[in-house]
C-alpha cells in the first residue's frame, strides 16, 4: 500500500510540475489553445496516442471485447495502429496543418466556418462538441474509478472522479496545450513500459502464451463452440469489424485528435511524427485488447471454482469489472503501483485533451462572437480556465451513476461526434465540391442516429448477448456498431449529396 501512495504521488507531482512550466510559457490564446503551432514530432505523435487510448480501451473495452472475441481482439488494436493511426496521419495530417494555418482555424468549428463560409456551421458544430465529448469524459472517471477501487480495496468510486477532476483542471488551467503535450510525453513513455509488462504477467500467469490459447480454446463462447476464443479470426468477426471501425476511423472526425495535427511543427515533423504515432498504437492499443483476450481464463459468468465470477447487474454482465480483476489475480503486488500510473496516465492525458477541447470551443466559438465588446486574449484565456471547471464539473456529475458501461458512453460519444464531423472534414480538406447543404446533412445525420438509438434502442434490429458473440449477424442494437456506421455514412454522404447542390465555397488557399 506504501508502494502505490508513494508512486501515485510522485506522479502527481510531476505532472502538477510540469503545469507549472507550461503555465511561464502561454501567453497568447494560440500559445493556450495549440501551444503556439510549434509542438514537435515526438510530442505531437505521444500526444495523439495518449489521447487516443484511456481507461476507456485498457479497462472498458478490452475486457469486453476481450471477452466477447477473445485473442482475436488484438485485431481491433491493429486497426487503431493501421487507420487510426498511421492513415489517418498520412492522409489528413499534412493537409490539415497546412489549411488550419492559412484560415487561422484554431478549432474545428473555426475551421467548418471558414472553410464553408458560414457561421451557422460553427455554433452547430461547438454546440454538438461540448454536448458529446462530456459522456465520453465520463467514461474515462469511470474506467479510472474501477482500477481505484481494485488497486486499494475500497469503495473510492465518487473520491477518485473528484481528486482525477481536480488534478485535471490544475494543470491544463494552468499551462493549456503545452501542459498536456509535455505531460502526454511522460504519460505515454509510463503506457509503454506498463502495458508490455502487463501483458506479460497477465499470460505468464497462465502458464505462458501456448498454455494460455490451448486454455482458451477448450472453453466455450457464447454460443457453447469451442476453438474460436484462441483463434486469429475469433467467434464473431463481423462485429468484430464493427468495433475496428469505431475506434479507428472514429479518429478521423474526433475534434480532440485532429486538432493535434492542427498544432505540429512541420511537414517534416508530421512525417516522423507518423512513424512514432503508428508504433505507439501497435503497443498500446495491440496490447490492451490482446491481454484483454485472455479475460475468460480469469473471470467467468458462472462463478466457476477458482475464477472471479463477472458481476451480474439487471441481468446484463459488468464487463468494466473484468480487467481490475484480471489485474489484482495476475500481478505481482508491486507492479499494481505501476499499473494505477499506467491507466492513471492514458486517462489523465485524454481528459486534458477532452476539457480543453470543449473550453477553447464553446469560448472562441460560441461566447467570444456574441460578445458586444472585443475582449483581450488575457480574458479569452481566462474564460477558457473558467469553462474547463464547468465542462468537469458536468462531467463529473453524469460519471457518479457507475451502472453506465463505459464501451457505451464512448460509443455514443464518438458515433455523434465522427458521424457528424468526419465527412465534411476529410472532404473539405480535399475537395472543392463540399457544400453547406452536404456538411449540415451529415451534422444532422450523426446526431439524430445517435440519439434514436440512445432512446429507441428497441426500433433496431437486436440479438442477445449469447447469440451475438457467436452469429455473423451485424448487430444494429449495439451502440458500437451503430456508431460506425454513422461513421461511415457521413464520408459516403457528404460527397453524393454536394454532386447534385449547388455554390460550394472555396477559400483561396
Amino acid at each position: 500500500m506504501a508502494a502505490k501512495i508513494t508512486i501515485f504521488i510522485i506522479y502527481v507531482v510531476v505532472m502538477l510540475g510540469i503545469g507549472v512550466y507550461a503555465h511561464r510559457q502561454t501567453k497568447t490564446v494560440k500559445d493556450f489553445v495549440l501551444g503556439g503551432r510549434n509542438v514537435g514530432s515526438w510530442l505531437t505523435a505521444f500526444a495523439y496516442g495518449t489521447s487516443y487510448f484511456s481507461a476507456v480501451v485498457f479497462i472498458g473495452y478490452a475486457g469486453q471485447f476481450g471477452w466477447s472475441y477473445g485473442v482475436s481482439s488484438f485485431w481491433i488494436g491493429i486497426g487503431n495502429a493501421i487507420l487510426g493511426s498511421a492513415l489517418a496521419w498520412m492522409i489528413l495530417g499534412k493537409r490539415t496543418r497546412n489549411m488550419t494555418k492559412k484560415l487561422d482555424a484554431k478549432t474545428m468549428p473555426e475551421y467548418f466556418e471558414k472553410r464553408y463560409n458560414s457561421k451557422g456551421l460553427k455554433i452547430f458544430s461547438a454546440i454538438i462538441i461540448f454536448i458529446f465529448l462530456i459522456p465520453y469524459t465520463a467514461s474515462v472517471y469511470n474506467g479510472l474509478s474501477r482500477l481505484f477501487n481494485m488497486a486499494f480495496n475500497m469503495d473510492l468510486y465518487k473520491q477518485v472522479i473528484v481528486v482525477m477532476a481536480v488534478l485535471t483542471a490544475i494543470y491544463v488551467i494552468l499551462g493549456g496545450y503545452a501542459a498536456t503535450a509535455i505531460n502526454d510525453f511522460v504519460q505515454g513513455l509510463v503506457m509503454l513500459a506498463g502495458i508490455v509488462l502487463v501483458v506479460v504477467f497477465v499470460i505468464k500467469y497462465q502458464g505462458g502464451l501456448g498454455t494460455a490459447i490451448e486454455n482458451l480454446n477448450s472453453l466455450t463462447d457464447g454460443k457453447g463452440k469451442t476453438n474460436t476464443l484462441g483463434s486469429i479470426v475469433g467467434p464473431d468477426p463481423i462485429n468484430l469489424i464493427g468495433v475496428a471501425i469505431l475506434t479507428s476511423l472514429g479518429t478521423w472526425g474526433l475534434p480532440q485528435m485532429v486538432t493535434k495535427f492542427y498544432a505540429i511543427k512541420d511537414d517534416a515533423a508530421v512525417k516522423k511524427g507518423t512513424i512514432i504515432s503508428t508504433v505507439f498504437a501497435i503497443i498500446v492499443a495491440g496490447g490492451s485488447y490482446f491481454m484483454g483476450g485472455f479475460s475468460r481464463l480469469y473471470a467467468t459468468l458462472s462463478g466457476e471454482t477458482g475464477k472471479v465470477a463477472v458481476p451480474i447487474l439487471d441481468g446484463k454482465p459488468q464487463f468494466d469489472a473484468i480487467v481490475p480483476e484480471m489485474l489484482r489475480v495476475a500481478l505481482p503486488e508491486i507492479l499494481v503501483g505501476l499499473v494505477i500510473v499506467l491507466v492513471l496516465s492514458a486517462s489523465m492525458s485524454t481528459l486534458s485533451s477532452l476539457v480543453l477541447t470543449s473550453s477553447s470551443t464553446v469560448t472562441i466559438d460560441l461566447i467570444k462572437p456574441n460578445l458586444k465588446k472585443e475582449i483581450g486574449e488575457k480574458k479569452e484565456i481566462l474564460l477558457m480556465r473558467l469553462l474547463i471547471a464547468v465542462f468537469l464539473l458536468i462531467s463529473v456529475v453524469i460519471a457518479f451513476n457507475r451502472n453506465a458501461s463505459i464501451s457505451t458512453l464512448m460509443s455514443y460519444s464518438w458515433g455523434a461526434l465522427s458521424g457528424a464531423f468526419l465527412g465534411p472534414f476529410m472532404w473539405g480538406l480535399f475537395s472543392k465540391k463540399i457544400t453547406k447543404t452536404a456538411v449540415y446533412t451529415s451534422f444532422c445525420l450523426g446526431i439524430c442516429i445517435t440519439l434514436a438509438h440512445m432512446f429507441f434502442v428497441s426500433l433496431f434490429p437486436y440479438q442477445s448477448l449469447v447469440t451475438t458473440l457467436s452469429s455473423f449477424k451485424f448487430n444494429l442494437a449495439s451502440p458500437v456498431n451503430i456508431g460506425a456506421v454513422s461513421m461511415v455514412l457521413s464520408i459516403i454522404i457528404t460527397p453524393i449529396i454536394s454532386f447534385f447542390g449547388k455554390n460550394a465555397y472555396n477559400p483561396k488557399i
